[in-house]
């Protein structure tokens, strides 16, 4: 699924959206940005509530397309900066992590 037919289907609010045609094949829940880097496959969409830009490093480290900020988190400007520059979305939700990740395994067809 790319990361703008991804976001359409949530209805999530989109503050960055540099390669809308970009595949996300997977999923990462978690605000311990050691354990995204350890753990989390490429091609996945973080799920966190961490809106600063070492979210972008490590999303871009691993090659993720995209973050889903939870909790109606928002995105600072250096973040978003970040973001364009490296070709990470950014997804903006009032959904709790819990919900979101819920929501993305079932679109992706892992639930």
């Amino acid at each position: 699924m790319t990361v703008q037919n991804l976001g359409k289907a949530l209805e999530y609010k989109t503050l960055v959206m540099p390669n809308p045609d970009a595949d996300i094949i997977n999923g990462y829940t978690s605000d311990l940005l050691s354990d995204v880097m350890g753990n989390a496959p490429e091609g996945s969409v973080l799920i966190t509530i961490q809106g600063h830009k070492n979210s972008i490093a490590v999303a871009s480290l691993l090659g993720m397309p995209a973050i889903i900020l939870c909790n109606n988190r928002s995105a600072p400007d250096d973040m978003q900066l970040a973001a364009q520059k490296e070709g990470i979305a950014i997804l903006s939700t009032g959904d709790t992590q819990f919900t979101a990740s819920y929501r993305v395994a079932h679109l992706l067809g892992r639930v």
